[in-house]
């Protein structure tokens, strides 16, 4: 019998064990090995990466023999679990559809939003539209530039920042709490259908397809990667649940995340304040920061107070640090340094895809505790970097923003690293 790990947290061990013991006859006689869920042999994986993830999966699964709360893992989503973007495709997708509702001030859809910014958005995208009407963004390629180039540069179309002022950049980033707050007005039930819309599009696309929004070039295709496919379906049969966590619009992460196997119920992602039916520009806290407007996102720590609270229920300021080894994943697979933290918290292995960030190559290459398990993309991977990774000087990202030495648990500094796993 299956105990979900939810309810597993909140029963006594004797209650937990009476209900996951095996039958005398099976106990004496666990599975063979070989009959215990394998990774696919024919799909491929950098060097020995395969048998690592598989030694993992057998030793924390239903073949190790043991009892008790099922192990989690918890996989990032964008270019870790899918080639490209799904934010991205769904605002292309929205936005070349005219279904970005106008806002009645655009300043208001971020407290960090500039002058500068609200002027450009004004003026590109005009005041003839009323509030709550879709904005033709189709034919008006200025508008749809502006929104584009904040959501992807943080800056408008004349080079003026778009963003100011103080936030945590360990818990949050504006210009991707923004994309779910230009959502704003929609019903969650109109987001899934143009998720869903938007991901049809961009599975049907050839691989390397491009698709121009305004006057930007655009990725115009997504795929699922065979390899995350494989390692999800059988971390599912070995036993774990497995979530998404991800700094996309919760809503829009459900209408993909069914196509590995996970269920909204596992999907974590940016949780927008629904009022009267619609969605708003206001984000769901975590721990011990209120609701409000995007000041912690799962991003970075963020994803570690999401995971502690949501998966873990742990509550409160707890839900940001490091937890004990019985609350904590036992795989986290993430490709850049947003998922740094929570990669790092995985008790059993660090899957790495290898994009080139800084903090979690300089952790992935390091390999402090030797479980991690760093690997090229699957599509397109990038050639070796040039250089080292500068992760002595500049590996780490303080909560002000600035750049800082990296440090192991010990408070020794990483040393700088080269690129060894790449295309």
């Amino acid at each position: 019998m299956r105990i979900p790990h939810s309810l597993a947290t909140g029963l006594t061990a004797a209650t937990v064990l009476a209900a996951t013991t095996l039958p005398a006859t099976a106990a004496a006689h666990p599975r063979a090995p070989e009959r215990c869920p394998q990774l696919s042999t024919t799909i491929p994986w950098y060097g020995d990466n395969r048998a690592r993830l598989q030694k993992m999966i057998d030793e924390r699964g239903t073949c190790s023999g043991h009892h008790g709360p099922r192990p989690v893992a918890a996989f990032d989503w964008d270019n870790t679990v899918v080639k490209n973007d799904i934010s991205d495709a769904t605002l292309a997708w929205a936005l070349r559809h005219d279904k970005i509702l106008r806002p009645r001030s655009w300043k208001n859809t971020s407290p960090w939003l500039t002058d500068a910014a609200d002027r450009a958005l004004t003026k590109a995208c005009g005041t003839a539209v009323p509030p709550g009407r879709p904005l033709p963004t189709a034919g008006n390629a200025p508008c749809t530039d502006e929104i584009l180039e904040i959501r992807g540069e943080a800056r408008t179309m004349d080079g003026a920042d778009a963003f100011a002022g103080s936030w945590n950049h360990r818990r949050t980033k504006p210009e991707y709490a923004w994309v779910p707050q230009l959502f704003a007005g929609l019903t969650p039930g109109q987001l899934t259908a143009y998720a869903r819309q938007a991901r049809a599009e961009n599975l049907a696309a050839p691989v390397g397809a491009q698709q121009t929004v305004g006057t930007h070039k655009l990725a115009g295709y997504i795929r699922y990667y065979d390899q995350q496919k494989d390692l999800i379906r059988t971390l599912k049969a070995a036993g774990f649940d497995v979530y998404i966590v991800s700094a996309t619009a919760e809503t829009v992460a459900e209408a993909w995340s069914g196509g590995v196997g996970v269920d909204p119920a596992h999907t974590l992602g940016v949780r927008s304040i629904v009022r009267d039916g619609r969605l708003t520009t206001g984000i769901r806290g975590c721990g011990d920061v209120r609701d409000g407007h995007g000041e912690v996102i799962p991003y970075i720590d963020g994803k570690r107070c999401w995971i502690n609270q949501e998966i873990f229920h742990v509550k409160g300021a707890a839900a940001w640090r490091q937890q004990d080894r019985a609350h904590r994943i036992a795989l986290g697979g993430g490709d850049a340094d947003t998922d740094v933290t929570f990669v790092g918290d995985a008790t059993g292995a660090h899957l790495a895809l290898n994009r080139n960030k800084n903090e979690l190559m300089c952790r992935g290459y390091d390999n402090a505790d030797g479980r991690w398990v760093v690997n090229p993309m699957f599509i397109a991977p990038l050639p070796r970097k040039s250089g080292s990774y500068p992760c002595s000087t500049e590996g780490a990202t303080r909560p002000d923003g600035s750049l800082g030495p990296l440090r192991r648990a010990d408070g020794t500094v990483v040393p700088d690293q080269s690129d060894r796993i790449h295309g």
